[in-house]
């Protein structure tokens, strides 16, 4: 039976051989904590998530259930953010409307981001005839603003949820691939790849095992940052009917069913239309402080 002398003698051990990465990790805090624009950025995200994960339990109301007695009441205490044209509670409603962008965004971020960092990465480190081929795509994407082209796609391919997660992600891989192989191209010339090429690796295991690394803390940077546009993108498509459809809770849908009352019953819009604004603003500073963080010359 290991006793608390070999526990704490084995934690000392670990503790030594692993000093370097303790100390980068208590300094990146204290670079956090010197940011409160950062901290707001993050409590905003913790919440959104939080609230994502107990919506069943904040929301006093079904978010579909309908209730037409009560159609547009002002926010009182039973509806805090009042009542929309079809008697639903909006303050419920814009609670389980966290977990449809929570998703939305994870997805989108998280395909988009995954395509193109691994074109980037591979056009960059193998050039020639590959980087051509695979950057004049990347172009030809570009060439176009992206909620025009994801707005193009999602009416191909037509109005639903995930036509819409399809769509914005088509549109937004542009951005990392530009940035992987930015990266991948600085990478390239340094001398521990000259040395893996001389011990014979393989192309693919340097691009991966050598090259990825090296692209991963500006890309995530660049992700969190982005995280905020394709809020929008997706709260967009959602209000001229091309995202998610109706009942469902989602906040660009929301703001389009509240648009005929806006001059006299304002909350049907504005409580969702502040939502995402604050969630978008969230992700925004916590991009800010994430890029301080992970920038080697302010941590120099």
């Amino acid at each position: 039976m290991v006793g608390i002398a070999d526990l704490r003698n084995n934690f000392k051990k670990w503790k030594r051989e692993h000093q370097s990465q303790i100390e980068d990790l208590q300094y990146s805090l204290y670079l956090w904590r010197r940011s409160p624009l950062s901290m707001v950025g993050a409590i905003i995200v913790l919440g959104l998530i939080m609230t994502a994960i107990f919506a069943p339990y904040i929301a006093p109301h079904d978010p579909i259930e309908q209730n037409l007695e009560k159609r547009l009441d002002s926010p009182s205490l039973e509806h805090p953010f009042g009542v929309d044209q079809l008697g639903r509670d909006i303050f419920s409603r814009v609670i389980y409307g966290t977990r449809i962008t929570l998703v939305i965004a994870m997805i989108i971020t998280a395909i988009g981001g995954s395509i193109g960092t691994f074109l980037g990465v591979v056009a960059g480190f193998l050039g020639g005839k590959v980087d051509e081929v695979l950057m004049r795509m990347t172009d030809m994407f570009l060439a176009f603003p992206s909620l025009i082209l994801a707005l193009a796609f999602a009416a191909a391919l037509g109005p639903s949820l995930n036509n819409m997660i399809i769509a914005i992600s088509i549109a937004n891989w542009p951005i990392y691939s530009r940035l992987a192989r930015g990266q991948a191209l600085s990478a390239k010339r340094e001398d521990y790849i000259e040395a893996a090429k001389a011990i014979g690796a393989s192309k693919w295991r340097i691009t991966f095992l050598h090259i990825l690394p090296v692209c991963i803390s500006p890309i995530i940077v660049q992700l969190t940052l982005h995280m905020g546009t394709v809020i929008l993108t997706a709260a967009g498509l959602g209000f001229i009917g091309l995202g998610a459809q109706p009942p469902t809770p989602e906040w660009g849908v929301m703001i389009s069913d509240g648009r005929p009352y806006i001059m006299n019953q304002w909350w049907a819009s504005a409580f969702p239309g502040l939502a995402i604004m604050i969630v978008v603003l969230g992700f925004n500073l916590l991009g800010d402080g994430i890029r301080d963080i992970l920038d080697p010359r302010l941590r120099r």
